[in-house]
């Protein structure tokens, strides 16, 4: 049975990224000049400091010279938090995405542009803004229906608390 550097990665970092009760999103190894950088993504349900990311780093640093994992080679290890723009692909990433607008690029064809606001086993309830004045609307969402998902960057919106004064 062949795995890949980076499923053996996982399978030796997850147990610690879990432990600080976090999720492994991600492991990439990329060819940098005569060094690899060693990416590792992690989030959780309440996103993912500047502090942990460093502590979680110096934790990996060692459990991967303790293991030798990376060889002989240099490399440089990147511990961070998914950007803003990543594709939401799991379900946790659509519950954490609650109350945020979300571009869905649909498997019909089309995409739609719409808030998320609330996430259960079979899909999304959603609610689509309304254009030039007109109030938004309610959709469901199947997450069949998906074929991609990304949270769009919104600068000016105005809380609920704004809303309502």
């Amino acid at each position: 049975m062949s795995t890949t550097q980076s499923e053996r990665l996982r399978d030796l970092l997850e147990p610690l990224v879990t432990s600080k009760d976090l999720d492994l999103e991600e492991i990439t190894v990329t060819p940098a000049g005569k060094r690899r950088v060693l990416r590792v993504v992690v989030d959780s349900d309440t996103g993912v400091s500047l502090d942990a990311c460093a502590e979680l780093s110096r934790e990996l640093s060692q459990k991967l010279d303790d293991a030798d994992a990376m060889g002989d080679g240099e490399y440089v290890l990147e511990v961070t938090s998914p950007g803003a723009d990543r594709p939401l692909t799991q379900h946790r990433h659509y519950v954490r995405a609650v109350d945020r607008l979300v571009k869905f690029q649909l498997n019909e064809g089309g995409e739609l542009i719409a808030r998320i606001l609330k996430v259960d086993d079979e899909g999304l309830d959603l609610e689509v803004p309304g254009v030039k004045g007109r109030k938004p609307t309610a959709r469901r969402l199947a997450f069949a229906d998906i074929a991609k998902a990304r949270v769009e960057i919104e600068f000016n919106r105005k809380n609920k608390n704004e809303e309502e004064a």
